[in-house]
């Protein structure tokens, strides 16, 4: 499969289609998403919201939530603000998320199944690492964007001046809800 990707992309270079999709690093509308990195959304969200390339800086990942105030997430957003702009955040989770009622002793299951041994295991543990703290979902979408939200508008670093706000998004239909 990735050799049919990595073909597909020389000839996307070669013909030039690359030029339609040219902006600069500063997004034009000012505004970081934080959102899920499920496939429903690729498309669709930017789609429903009306972005185009270039309009805002998307941060996804699995459940679109923020879980510990120095994460990855939280790095992004404060580069998209103190260097790339951005005055405005939307936290947007959505329905059918896979992430909701994740549960940690399952996906350690599966780790172990396919072949990551205890002793790995428990080293992540001896690191400071609750993996079953780490690896749980969440039970209720709403809650989980409410607590992201906080989480990010309460920041120690994050200006007051920015405005965040939370969503859920219908997975099927784009439908934005706002919830905070």
């Amino acid at each position: 499969m990735i050799d049919s990707i990595i073909e597909y992309n020389r000839r996307f270079v070669e013909s030039g289609e690359y030029n339609k999709f040219k902006t600069s690093k500063y997004p034009d509308k000012r505004i970081a998403i934080v959102t899920c990195m499920d496939t429903r959304l690729i498309e669709l969200l930017p789609a429903a919201l009306g972005f185009k390339n270039g309009d805002v800086k998307m941060i996804k990942n699995a459940g679109g939530t923020i879980t510990n105030p120095f994460d990855s997430t939280v790095r992004s957003l404060l580069v998209a603000v103190y260097e790339l702009g951005v005055n405005e955040i939307m936290i947007i989770g959505h329905t059918g998320c896979g992430v909701q009622g994740m549960d940690a002793q399952h996906m350690l299951q599966a780790m172990r199944d396919r072949g990551i041994s205890d002793e790995h295991i428990n080293l992540m543990k001896h690191c400071g690492i609750n993996l079953n703290e780490w690896l749980h979902g969440f039970e209720d979408t709403h809650s989980a964007v409410e607590e992201t939200v906080d989480l990010v508008r309460n920041h120690p670093l994050m200006p007051a001046d920015v405005t965040v706000s939370g969503y859920i998004i219908d997975s099927d239909t784009g439908a934005l809800t706002p919830i905070s």
